[in-house]
């Protein structure tokens, strides 16, 4: 089976349907882990890490979570197949390149995944829709459980989990959300509000996490600190500071929409909707700009007749993997351009300005 049946499936937190779904695109929560008696980072050999992979993938499977799931051994993979693990938030984009002794398991709904030999032995993660930390934290938490009774980790009294970076020590948890702040931008209100978040131990990132772009206006806001601090602190934090900057882009949006600044949002909006509806050519960066706009819009009741999976799925399948994938072949630039296009129009056929 394999990747054909992963490609086919469509992601839980794309649906658009969870609490704050409108605001937070998505949570998620990572956990890094390492095998007792088995050397990791830089001192893992090649026949190491070909052990950690046969073992961790026999170990894995054991997990309800993953009971009928997809394993992936990411050098079997195309280029293209591993670009689009990283557009669909799976892997790091570093394993595009260095894939060898690498292991991707994937649960049905794509809500859990483990990474096998990425720096660490292991990488937990589970991602869902809209602003439901409490709900990631118990699924990660109940996963991990499961897995520490019959997969021993590598683990200190004094330091926590050992892991190959320090900054990962402690608990070993990266708990983070992709948050939409199109109002905070437009208001020029967006650089206070990240300082503040800097100013608390947190860290925002771009669409793809560290060392990425902020793209449509996507933010990827995330802990710095896993040690000294209990797993649970750590979520309760980063949901306390997220509902505030919530609040912040609520106000900004009510802003937007008094006296003469709600027709000239308007006319964004429905100027962005008009050229997702008629362009011939598309970048996906040119998609992500212009379905920010309309998302916004589509979230202040300006715009009916599109809902948050359809630009969810719009913004994704605009990535350049997903496109050459579903057309089956590589396509340069220019073809790229043409047939994302076409592939946004058919998603918003049943949309008329």
């Amino acid at each position: 089976m394999g990747f054909e049946r992963f490609f086919g499936t469509s992601a839980e937190w794309i649906a658009g349907r969870g609490p704050r779904a409108d605001i937070v695109v998505s949570t998620r929560i990572r956990l890094a882990r390492n095998f007792a008696g088995l050397s990791f980072g830089s001192r893992c050999t090649p026949a190491m890490k070909e052990r950690v992979l046969d073992y961790g993938a026999e170990m894995l499977a054991r997990a309800a979570q993953f009971k009928d799931g997809v394993f992936l051994r990411l050098s079997h993979l195309t280029p293209l197949q591993r670009q689009l693990c990283v557009e669909r938030h799976l892997i790091s984009p570093a394993l595009i390149e260095n894939p060898e002794f690498v292991g991707l398991l994937l649960d049905r709904g794509e809500m859990a995944s483990a990474v096998l030999n990425e720096e660490d032995h292991l990488r937990l993660q589970v991602i869902r829709g809209g602003f439901v930390p409490q709900l990631v934290w118990q699924m990660i938490d109940t996963l991990d459980d499961d897995l520490a009774a019959f997969l021993p980790y590598s683990f200190s009294d004094r330091w926590g989990y050992l892991t190959a970076c320090p900054t990962n020590t402690g608990t070993g948890l990266r708990v983070s959300v992709l948050i939409h702040l199109p109002a905070l931008v437009l208001t020029r209100e967006i650089t206070k509000v990240l300082r503040g978040v800097g100013q608390v131990d947190l860290v925002v990132r771009g669409f793809y996490g560290e060392g990425s772009d902020v793209l449509g206006n996507l933010f990827q806001i995330s802990n710095q600190r896993t040690l000294g601090i209990s797993e649970i602190a750590l979520v309760e934090k980063l949901e306390k500071i997220t509902e505030e900057v919530i609040q912040y882009e609520e106000r900004a949006r009510e802003r937007l929409l008094a006296g003469t600044k709600r027709a000239r949002l308007e006319d964004q909006v429905w100027r962005a909707a008009g050229e997702l509806k008629s362009a011939r050519l598309l970048t996906s960066n040119e998609v992500i700009t212009l379905t920010s706009v309309v998302r916004l819009g589509v979230s202040l009741g300006l715009l009916e007749g599109i809902d948050l999976q359809v630009l969810n799925e719009i913004v994704l399948q605009a990535q350049p993997a997903h496109l050459q994938l579903t057309a089956g072949r590589e396509l340069d630039a220019e073809e790229r351009d043409r047939r994302r296009s076409r592939s946004v129009q058919e998603k918003l056929a049943d949309f008329h300005l």
